[in-house]
Formats: structure tokens, sequence, C-alpha cells
């Protein structure tokens, strides 16, 4: 019996809107004081945002073609293993298992966590525990069954750019505070790859849109416009809700403020009454960008317990009787995304995130070239405009993303590495198992 094909029923606007509504979460509204105390200035924290942009842009073009060429689940983690080896396919799932999903669940809840009691009014000794309590919350209703979250999903998708919307058109008019040149005075060393560094972070999700290539009516003229136009729309938005903020507050005021800049932002353009309604927009924003990540990260460790590759196997693969859904997947990521929360703040684990998961991006931007070398032309399927230019520009920013963050945090990237490279005698010791009852049933 013949598989049935995915149905191809998404078009140019459905597409756009995936990658606007992946990207778009919590980093625009709680990066930009970390950008401009990175940068120094806030023309240069203007053009940390452009580049990480640029980055944004010429990675989601290289991934598109790889996705494209490989039409499997998994995202990154398919690609690695289909172009080098299932070696370096279980360290890039394993890495996003113990490092990446679960330092992205733990900086979202941490930041939802210090603007909800910013808004409302509590300590600040209970931002933690806020953010712990709504991590458990969406993860018990993924748990209860995946519907639940995509219903979630789908009602905050929208509300999330309304309060950009609105910062933008009201900061723009009724600002008064210079925008350029500004200085940040903080004490902080400056690093133009830290700024960028943290710009990333509010542009991660861009690979996503990759996995529903196969269900596009014409993907080679589709993707690409869809990646180009929504990214581009979202680096407007960025640049519009710096600029905007800029010209309501004093860069050095954004740097104090911090997570609280936009908040502030907000109630000085709408006053207490609007500005508590910007915040919870705000607020919405993060909690969507939150229940999507819990609803798609346990995916990885879930289909590597499935093919046996990932400790506990028999445990992690299974699906819930009632609910249908990888409750112990899910419990796993959540655990230790909470130990991270419990352990450290969220802007250093958004840098440990990018860091970790920019290694294996630069092997899946390169992957582009071998794919090419080793597959015949297809002139039907989508290919990366301006190539090779494009994703080299992919790999320059991912090296210099990589180097950067080694020389800003050694110790931060010597951990992630260590745990990282854990992997690998976890690897052996699956993949023998595997061969030994593979022999004992041949014999």
């Amino acid at each position: 019996m013949e598989q049935a094909e995915l149905r191809k029923s998404i078009g140019f606007i459905v597409a756009t809107s995936l990658v606007i509504g992946t990207v778009i979460g919590s980093g625009i509204f709680m990066k930009p004081g970390v950008v401009i105390a990175a940068a120094g200035d806030s023309t240069m924290a203007l053009w940390a945002w452009v580049i990480g942009g640029i980055i944004t842009l010429a990675s989601g073009l290289t991934i598109a073609e790889v996705s494209v060429k490989i039409p499997k689940t998994g995202g990154l983690y398919a690609y690695v293993e289909e172009v080098y080896g299932k070696f370096w396919g279980f360290l890039c799932g394993w890495m996003q298992t113990i490092i990446y999903g679960p330092a992205v669940i733990g900086a979202l809840g941490l930041y939802f966590g210090s603007l909800f009691a910013g808004v409302f009014g509590f300590s600040k000794q209970t931002e933690t525990w806020i953010g712990i309590l709504a991590v458990l919350f969406l993860a018990l209703i993924n748990i209860l069954g995946t519907q639940y979250g995509g219903a979630v999903q789908s009602l905050l998708t929208l509300a999330k750019l309304l309060p950009i919307f609105l910062i933008i058109v009201f900061g723009m008019v009724q600002g008064d505070v210079p925008v350029f040149g500004m200085e940040s005075e903080s004490s902080q060393a400056i690093s133009m790859g830290a700024a960028v560094l943290a710009t990333l972070w509010a542009y991660d999700g861009w690979m996503n849109v990759g996995f529903v290539a196969g269900e596009m009516k014409n993907p080679a003229k589709t993707l690409p416009k869809a990646i180009i136009t929504g990214i581009v729309i979202v680096m407007l938005c960025y640049l519009g809700v710096n600029i905007a903020i800029l010209h309501v507050l004093p860069a050095s005021k954004i740097v104090e403020l911090g997570p609280n800049a936009a908040k502030e932002a907000a109630t000085l353009l709408f006053g207490d009454v609007g500005g508590k309604i910007i915040a919870i927009g705000i607020l919405i924003s993060i909690f969507g960008c939150l229940n999507g990540k819990i609803l798609t990260f346990p995916r990885m460790p879930f289909a590597m317990a499935e093919n046996g590759l990932f400790p506990g196997a028999r445990f992690l693969s299974r699906v819930h009787p009632t609910f249908h859904t990888p409750v112990q997947a899910t419990v796993l990521q959540v655990a230790i995304a909470v130990a991270m929360m419990l352990m450290t703040s969220p802007d250093r684990l958004t840098d440990i995130a990018i860091f970790s998961v920019f290694t294996f991006y630069s092997l899946a931007f390169y992957a582009v070239f071998l794919l090419r070398k080793n597959q015949k032309s297809d002139h039907s399927l989508y290919k990366v405009p301006l190539y090779p230019v494009t994703p080299i520009v992919a790999i320059i920013g991912a090296i210099y993303i990589i180097g950067s963050t080694v020389i800003a945090q050694p110790l931060d990237t010597f951990l992630s590495v260590l745990i990282t490279l854990s992997g690998i005698p976890i690897y052996w010791n699956l993949t023998t198992k595997q061969k030994d009852k593979m022999a004992k049933k041949a014999g």
C-alpha cells in the first residue's frame, strides 16, 4: 500500500504568518536593554538588530533548501543525521534535549515570571516561582492532550502583534528622546558579538517553517518568499519597537530597567491602565511562545527514544493510553528546565541555548554544499538564492556567534560543550546494545 502524501494546502500568506508567528516571542520585549548594554550605545544596538536579522535571513534561506532535499520530520536532528551520520545526529538530538530545549523553556518561564511580578505588584523573590508555575501549568495542559496545547497556541498567536503595533505607532508619534548616539552608561564591557547574540534569541524559531515545506502548494517559490517576507517583517517590527522605546526612554534607562523597559515605555505612552494592558499583551506573547516550545520540544527525546537512541528509551517512548501524548518525554524536558531556572538567570540561559544550537546550525548550513555535490540537480525544487554567498554568510554568522560567545563566556561554553560531548559514551553504549540484540536475533 502506498503511503498517503501530505496535503499541499499551505500558500504564501499562511507560510509567511508561520514564520512571523514562530519567531516573535519574548526577545523583542526582554532584550533591548541587554543589546544596548553590550553594544555600548543606541546606534550600535540598532545595527546589532540589523546584523542579527541578516544572519537569520541567510540561515533561513539556507535551511530551506536542506529541508526540501531532506523532507523528514525532526528538523535539525534529521538534517544532521542524514548528511553526517547517526553519531552526529545523536549528538545534535542530545544537545537539543539536554541543553537547548530546557534552556529555552527555562528562559521564557523566567522572563514571564519577571514581567508578571512587575505588572501585578509581586515581590522580586516570587519571580522565579511564578515562572516555574507557568511552565508546570503549560506542561500539564500539553500532557492532557495536544489539541489543548494547539488551541492555546492558536488563541495566543495574534495577540502578540498588538503590543508591538501600538508601541511602534505611539512611540514614534509621542516620543521626544533622541534615538541615535545615546550612551548606555553601563559598566559592562562592550562586545558587538554579545549584542548580536542577544538579538538572535529574539530571531530564534525560523527553523520551524522548513518543517512544513512538504505541505506547501509550490515550495520552490512559496518557501523562499515566505522566509524573506516573514523575516523582513520581523526585522522591521524589531527595529520599530527598539526605535520607539529609545524615542520614549533614554538608552541608559532601558539598560537599567532590563526586561521591564517595554512595560515602562507602554506606561509612559498610555498611562497606568493602558500600560498594564500592553504589558498583559506582552505577557500573552511570552506565554504563547512558551506553550509552543513545551508543545514541540519533547518530541525530540520522544523520537530518539522510539529509535532506541536515548537512555531509558522504553520509558521515554511511551505514549499515554488516554491522552495520547508523550508524557514522560515532556516531564523530562520540564524537569531539566525547572532545574536550570533555579540555578541561573534567563539572559544566561538564552546565551547558552543560542551558542549550543548554532554549533549544529553551522553543520546544517554546510550541508547545502554536500547535498548539491552528492545529489542530482532538480530544477523543480527550491534552491537557496545567491548561492554560494547566502550559505557562506550563514556559516560566517554562526562561526562569529560561536567565537564571540567562547571569548565572552568561556565557562558557559565549556559546560555546554562538555554536556554535549557527554553524549558520546551514551551513544556508544546504546549502539553496542543494539548490535548485541541484533546479533542474538541473528544467532
